[in-house]
């Protein structure tokens, strides 16, 4: 008995381990994001997806990548399109890249509630397998302008452990990366990725997985603008 206890433990152990990331993937989809910033982010997160670079990032040996995505924009609107899975597999992959080539756009934009899509991303964490490292990728092209602020979010809700790494489009809003940068970004290794347009959105969206994927710098808070 006591010998399979301890087989028990070991392979409860291991199962914990072997994943290295739960990445949550938070797009923006409020009502400054029209039909076709819709299609460019929509095609964007499945050619990132797809590219080589990021898929050889996900398999690496060393551990197993959990993925969510999930939309959001006014208070109390966020929209889980990919629950979590473990990227074990292509196949499992390639599900995911299908479940966002499929969902459509929402019927009535909303406001920008980020507060309330930072806290629906803390619930969403508290599903997640065991991994040894947490994020949450946010996308957003402005401010909070809806519900709870960024700010009380974070006083009233414990991010300990998670990191929130986040993708600025700067094409709306003036200082948006700023903001990002003082507002939003937390936790070790927190970054903010630039794309000055909609259309630099696929480009910097790869970019930014390949930095998640591969690990924190501890200690570095910087901005990557796109080039072009």
């Amino acid at each position: 008995m006591l010998r399979l206890a301890c087989a028990c433990l070991c392979l409860t152990t291991s199962a914990e381990a072997d994943c290295r990331l739960a990445l949550a993937l938070a797009v923006d989809v409020s009502r400054s994001i029209d039909s076709q910033d819709y299609a460019i982010q929509t095609e964007g997160l499945a050619l990132a997806l797809q590219d080589k670079d990021v898929r050889a990032a996900i398999f690496r040996p060393e551990g197993d990548v959990a993925l969510a995505i999930y939309y959001w924009s006014g208070r109390g609107f966020q929209d889980l399109v990919q629950p979590w899975v473990v990227l074990d597999s292509p196949e499992a992959l390639d599900a995911a890249i299908w479940k966002v080539r499929r969902t459509p756009r929402p019927k009535a934009p909303l406001a920008t509630a980020l507060g309330d899509a930072l806290s629906y991303g803390l619930d969403l964490m508290g599903d997640a397998p065991e991994c040894d490292r947490r994020v949450i990728d946010v996308a957003g092209d402005g401010r909070n302008n809806d519900g709870i602020s960024v700010a009380r979010t974070y006083e009233r809700e414990d991010f300990t452990g998670i990191t929130v790494n986040g993708l600025a489009v700067g094409e709306h809003e003036a200082d948006i990366v700023r903001y990002y940068q003082t507002e939003v970004i937390r936790g070790p290794g927190a970054f903010v990725e630039l794309a000055p347009r909609q259309s630099d959105y696929p480009d910097a969206l790869r970019r930014k997985l390949l930095r998640e994927l591969q690990g924190p710098m501890i200690g570095q808070i910087s901005v990557t603008p796109s080039r072009g």
